[in-house]
């Protein structure tokens, strides 16, 4: 019988961007309780200046391609340093 779980883990997911987007910032919040089916994210990188937020998913997407694939619902929230920055200020 097939394990309930994806086998997506925040961690993993938190690594993967980390290496593969040179992030400087990871949020993952599973939102599954624990089977890890659903995560939201928020991903700070300088790989998504001038990028429009569609080629921002794009780009977290290919590169979580298959844990995506493993799980059902993806929510990033993609944002480059100075747009955090400016989030977090005051």
């Amino acid at each position: 019988m097939a394990d309930a779980t994806s086998g997506v883990t925040a961690d993993l997911l938190k690594s993967k961007l980390f290496d593969q987007l040179q992030a400087q910032h990871v949020e993952i919040e599973d939102l599954s309780g624990g089977c890890g089916q659903a995560f939201q994210a928020v991903i700070v990188s300088s790989q998504f200046d001038k990028k429009t937020m569609l080629a921002r998913h794009r780009l977290v997407n290919s590169v979580l391609k298959a844990e995506i694939a493993a799980i059902h619902a993806w929510t990033p929230k993609c944002y480059t340093p100075e747009q955090w920055q400016a989030l977090h200020q005051g």
